[in-house]
């Protein structure tokens, strides 16, 4: 049986924290909602020509129109201090993250 690291509110129910693993920098609009919400200065904003070639952006919302704009991606910096609340996935418009639970030990 696999078990995950658990800790307690405040209120003493049980929670698992789901720590963040990755951001679709494809999908990812630059909004910085994610960036504003972490308390723990996970995400970094990075332009986009730094993250992916410009070819692999999901264009479906053109949101990416003039190629030589300076469109900004998310990207995670600090990985190690994500505490799994899972703040930045609930203000994500476009459902960018993905998150895991962390096996104890």
């Amino acid at each position: 049986m696999t078990e995950f690291v658990t800790s307690v509110t405040f209120g003493g129910s049980t929670w698992t924290p789901a720590y963040v693993t990755e951001i679709n920098q494809k999908i990812c609009i630059g909004c910085g909602r994610c960036f504003k919400v972490c308390p723990r200065d996970v995400f970094d904003l990075i332009e986009k020509s730094d993250a992916l070639d410009a070819e692999e952006f999901d264009d479906d919302y053109g949101d990416f129109e003039d190629e030589d704009d300076n469109s900004m991606v998310m990207s995670i910096s600090n990985a190690l201090d994500c505490i799994g609340c899972t703040a930045c996935s609930k203000v994500c418009p476009k459902n960018c993250f993905t998150h895991e639970h962390k096996i104890s030990a």
